[in-house]
């Protein structure tokens, strides 16, 4: 089977991506796939920089404006998310533009890489949750550095999501993040 044709525009924040998206989009009959971790959340503008309705310029954007702030998204829901949009901007006859700056939900689309959709345990977080609240976020980073030291040195002491998140597959799992 041959591999259909999607464009990539990737890089931080504020860099140009929308608006080369959108122009290129226009010369090529394509639609556009956000890759963007906090444009894909509802009501999330501010700091987002999330285009707009004028900014899009009638050129159709997938994953924005997607999910709600309080539900649970994870790059196994994006991956799946993002491929069936892409699907769809292919099945239209069109050239679907992937654009962002998200590398882990790139990373998944580019190579197709699987990442098992952990169940949370919530009674698990609720303890977490308490402890940082009683003895301090950093109790909980050198337990997570104990467990797995290589993936805690790319993380602050006071990211607290990814030192929950090193715990809790732990906790899962009883092994270090892949």
């Amino acid at each position: 089977m041959e591999k259909s044709k999607v464009i990539v525009i990737c890089g931080p924040t504020a860099s140009g991506k929308t608006s080369l998206s959108i122009e290129l989009a226009k010369k090529i009959n394509g639609e556009i796939v956000s890759c963007d971790s906090m444009q894909i959340y509802k009501d999330m503008d501010i700091g987002s920089a999330k285009p707009t309705v004028e900014e899009m310029q009638g050129i159709k954007h997938y994953l924005l404006d997607y999910v709600s702030p309080e539900e649970r998204y994870s790059v196994s829901d994006y991956k799946e998310d993002a491929s069936k949009a892409i699907e769809d901007i292919i099945a239209k006859g069109k050239v679907p533009i992937v654009v962002g700056g998200t590398g882990l939900y790139l990373n998944s689309l580019i190579y197709n890489i699987q990442y098992n959709d952990m169940n949370v345990d919530l009674d698990y977080r609720n303890m977490l949750e308490k402890e940082a609240e009683e003895k301090g976020l950093e109790s909980l980073y050198n337990k997570a550095k104990e467990i797995d030291p290589e993936a805690i040195e790319k993380i602050s002491k006071n990211d607290k999501k990814r030192i929950f998140r090193i715990l809790e597959i732990y906790n899962s799992t009883r092994k270090k993040q892949d």
